[in-house]
């Protein structure tokens, strides 16, 4: 039985080394589909890694008006359509009195929005990952830093791969399979 590999990882000793190997994967158009970690946010990782566009703040901005607009849409079908309660000759409509729930349903939903966002981009809750079962990757949260070429890439080649990843000047790489 032949085991389907997840990826290639290599360990670098520091956060240079990292950002060099990055660079040297994307720039020479090697391969696309890469990941990086390392125990501490590195300036420029995202560049290098070719993912500087985000779409929460979409996500953030659908949800505030969603739920804004919602909300003020519920206070006035309940005060003006569907049950209209005439006190002291007040309009049903007043609006200086729906603004300031709506602005608070505007808030609380843009933040629910960008928190599924982020759980949904991050492919979270995820109990199992085959980076998990990598002794050496139990260091990606001390001191150590590790690129992995993911084997679903189309210029993946396990032994290319390596060759690649090996005259980059890692500390080791081993290969990650899928379970």
């Amino acid at each position: 039985m032949s085991v389907r590999l997840h990826g290639l990882l290599a360990e670098f000793a520091d956060e240079r080394q990292l950002l060099g190997a990055i660079r040297r994967a994307r720039d020479e158009g090697r391969y696309s589909a890469i990941e990086a970690y390392s125990p501490y946010p590195i300036e420029g990782m995202r560049e290098a890694l070719g993912q500087c566009h985000s779409r929460l703040p979409l996500w953030m901005l659908i949800g505030a008006i969603g739920g804004g607009a919602f909300t003020y849409w519920l206070e006035w079908y309940s005060a003006v359509v569907n049950y209209p309660i005439n006190v002291g000759g007040r309009p049903t409509f007043s609006w200086p009195a729906f603004v300031p729930p709506a602005v608070e349903m505007t808030i609380l939903w843009a933040v629910l929005f960008g928190f599924g966002a982020v759980l949904f981009g991050a492919g979270l809750p995820r109990v199992r990952h085959p980076l998990f079962e990598s002794h050496e990757f139990e260091r990606a949260t001390s001191d150590r830093f590790f690129l992995l070429v993911r084997g679903d890439d189309p210029r993946f080649d396990a032994i290319g791969t390596q060759a690649f990843l090996e005259s980059l000047s890692p500390l080791s790489v081993v290969e990650v399979a899928e379970e």
